[in-house]
């Protein structure tokens, strides 16, 4: 009897090992079935969407990698201008709840550049208004803390730049709606938003480190002459790429304010201005491919003012004899430069202001370019003041080609403010001839080692340039107490590579200049402190043991010694 029970426990036993066996089994089919289903269905994806990549990559890299608009960056790929997720800060003066009062005072402790009256007015307003449009996350956690929930963070997409108000009238800014207002936001505006091509960024032709030095010795100088503004450019004289553009003041393109819109306006290429003595190389240079000057040793009558239709033309700061051409720019003649104008006739000098742009808006990609002011009439008289740069209006970007066309053999070329590439560079026009730009390279270096451009001279660079104070207009005449001092330069002079430009508008004389207000002791300096800093990162090292051999021309200079 105990067998057969013991054999009856047996089978139930076995019978339910094998049911729970069973079920086991079961259960595990069915996992690996859901597993495969699963399985299946990722692999199904996958592959699909590697055709769908395969079939519309533009799709795919457009949505997830490339910016809603492109980035700006300069030549060495520093970033100026970039758009990001930013956070906003907005109101529903409807949902507020707490005290406004209360509430603009404390947002204007976290916002001194805004006054509580005004963030009232926003709280207390009729409908939705930004009381930020670009804030950062640390404003934000301290707006949040204030615990108003009628006060809303929304991110959005933000034209930021880095780099602050640098090169602010190069790169200008965008409005609300993400479209260019001035500078090469407008100037790029097609290219930036272009899905095809602003994944990769807008590279420019300026350095941002040149930028910085220009920037800061052109403050530096409007600082201690107590200037109105001040402006310069760094131009390659092979190229026309533009190193450098300072407008100042400045803004700053992330804070656009109406108190700030003045600044706005472009001094280097949309003010135009008269130029004063800078002109007078180039009068030269045009005599001379001209043939109307053959002999630098040729003295010409400098011992009294030049009396032409009603008008005396006289020097500043005569010699009182006869001066040859070398003498005419190291002493900066008015009445010589205006005689060898007369000789080379209107056509003449008409043919070269033209042939150098000077009748046309500057040529780069700005639509911030100035109209110059041409004379109405070109008489005798505007033939020969033009010649020492007044009666005509250029802006400073034109004097910078003009220069490097000057120096750089003869050829003008358009400025850009797009990096090229080697043998990329703008087909020119020749100007001047090859051997005229030799010559004017001897006769710029001159005026810096032996004439009025001493104060810009910087050991090793072999510096060359001109001087130019030109009186503005006012009332149908010139104001003796408002001078536009300009210094127009090129170095190294024995293989010129950049023309730089420094202009301070209506300087004032300090202690240090002896109160003089000439470019010759306020703009001059401006390049000799320029030049040293930007040199080494431009290729250019010192060398004093090199110069422009002016060894056939120094004897030209009358010394009261010899």
């Amino acid at each position: 009897m105990t067998t057969l029970l013991a054999s009856s426990r047996k089978m139930q036993f076995s019978g339910k090992s094998k049911e729970v066996t069973a079920s086991a089994h079961f259960r595990l089919m069915v996992l690996l079935l859901v597993f495969l289903a699963v399985f299946t269905v990722i692999v199904g994806r996958l592959i699909s969407f590697s055709i769908l990549e395969d079939a519309k990559p533009t799709r795919m890299s457009s949505s997830t990698f490339v910016p809603v608009r492109g980035d700006i960056v300069d030549r060495n790929g520093v970033p100026l201008a970039r758009t990001m997720k930013g956070y906003a800060i907005r109101v529903v003066p409807e949902r507020v709840l707490g005290d406004k009062e209360q509430l603009a005072r404390q947002l204007a402790d976290l916002f001194p550049d805004t006054t509580a009256a005004e963030f009232f007015s926003k709280l207390d307003g009729s409908r939705p208004t930004y009381l930020r449009r670009r804030a950062l996350p640390n404003e934000v956690r301290q707006v949040h803390a204030l615990g108003e929930i009628g006060i809303e963070f929304p991110r959005e997409n933000e034209r930021l730049y880095p780099q602050r108000d640098l090169a602010a009238h190069v790169l200008g800014y965008v409005n609300a709606d993400s479209e260019g207002v001035m500078g090469m936001e407008r100037a790029l505006n097609d290219r930036l938003k272009d899905e095809g091509l602003r994944g990769t960024p807008a590279a420019l032709s300026i350095d941002s480190r040149v930028q910085a030095a220009l920037e800061s010795e052109l403050m530096v100088a409007m600082t201690a002459h107590e200037a109105r503004g001040a402006a310069g450019i760094i131009l390659d004289v092979h190229t026309g790429e533009v190193m450098a553009l300072a407008s100042l003041p400045v803004f700053d393109p992330n804070k656009i304010r109406k108190e700030t819109m003045k600044y706005q306006a472009n001094e280097v290429t949309q003010s135009v201005f008269e130029l004063g003595s800078t002109f007078k190389p180039l009068t030269v240079a045009a005599a001379l491919d001209a043939g109307t000057v053959t002999d630098l040793a040729v003295r010409y009558n400098a011992t009294e003012p030049i009396k032409v239709a009603g008008f005396r033309i006289k020097d500043d700061h005569g010699q009182n004899r006869y001066l040859n051409v070398p003498e005419t720019l190291v002493h900066s003649s008015n009445i010589v430069t205006a005689r060898l104008a007369d000789n080379l006739g209107k056509e003449g000098m008409e043919h070269m202001i033209r042939r150098l742009g000077f009748d046309e808006r500057p040529h780069i990609e700005l639509a911030e370019r100035g109209k110059p002011l041409w004379p109405q009439s070109w008489g005798r008289v505007t033939n020969m003041t033009v010649a020492y740069g007044h009666g005509i209006a250029v802006t400073p970007l034109h004097l910078a080609s003009a220069y490097a066309a000057l120096v750089n053999g003869g050829i003008w070329r358009p400025a850009t403010l797009l990096k090229v590439e080697p043998g990329e560079e703008a087909e020119g026009r020749r100007v001047f001839k090859a051997a005229t730009s030799a010559r004017m390279r001897q006769l710029l270096r001159m005026i810096v080692s032996n004439g009025t451009g001493r104060k810009a001279d910087a050991p090793g660079y072999r510096i060359g340039g001109k001087t130019g104070s030109a009186e503005k207009p006012a009332n149908g005449g010139y104001n003796r107490t408002s001078l536009v001092s300009t210094f127009a330069a090129a170095f190294p002079m024995d293989n010129p590579r950049y023309v730089v430009i420094a202009m301070l508008d209506e300087p004032k004389g300090n202690a240090e200049t002896g109160f003089q207000r000439t470019a010759g002791w306020t703009a001059a300096p401006v390049v000799r402190k320029v030049v040293p800093r930007v040199g080494p990162m431009l290729g250019v090292v010192p060398d004093e043991h090199r110069d422009v051999d002016v060894s056939e021309l120094t004897p030209l200079l009358w010394s009261p010694k010899g």
